[in-house]
């Protein structure tokens, strides 16, 4: 576990957008220390296991038993997004026809896309749920983070 020292010299990140800190899997209070354990999302053993608590701000990331589940609707969110944008990407580069087998090329193609970008799209829909809840504190430093209030660790794995 990493500790963390309130006087340490953390640099600010108030002009950087959420967004891109969003994309970086970073902590949505002080959008600063990593979500997950390990930057590479493709390190396939090791691609969710996630920090207890924000290494710079202490905000917990198990906010409640099952919290994550709803996580599953912001990755087929993004999935969708991304088989739009292919699709209108094949559509304007290569066209589709009705006499050829174009539109399945594009189905494979896009099949692959997504089964290699889905260890990172696992993790950002992660960060993109608890970012609905935990929004960012510009005065996190000084502000503790709230107590959570539906914790249950008996029941944490009954799922």
């Amino acid at each position: 576990m990493i500790t963390h020292s309130n006087d340490m010299n953390i640099p600010a990140v108030e002009g950087k957008p959420g967004l891109f800190r969003l994309l970086q899997c970073k902590c949505p209070r002080c959008r600063q220390g990593d979500m997950f354990a390990n930057k590479n999302p493709w390190n396939l053993k090791q691609t969710m296991k996630m920090h207890e608590e924000c290494p710079v701000c202490k905000q917990p990331f198990n906010i409640e038993v099952g919290f994550y589940y709803g996580s599953s609707y912001v990755s087929y969110a993004l999935s969708i997004g991304i088989s739009v944008a292919t699709f209108v990407a094949w559509w304007v580069l290569i066209g589709f026809s009705v006499y050829d087998n174009r539109f399945f090329w594009w189905m494979g193609i896009n099949a692959v896309v997504l089964l290699l970008l889905q260890p990172y799209l696992m993790r950002l829909a992660r960060t993109g749920w608890l970012a609905f809840f935990v929004r960012y504190d510009k005065d996190w430093r000084t502000n503790p983070p709230k107590p959570l209030e539906r914790t249950n660790r008996d029941q944490e794995n009954n799922w």
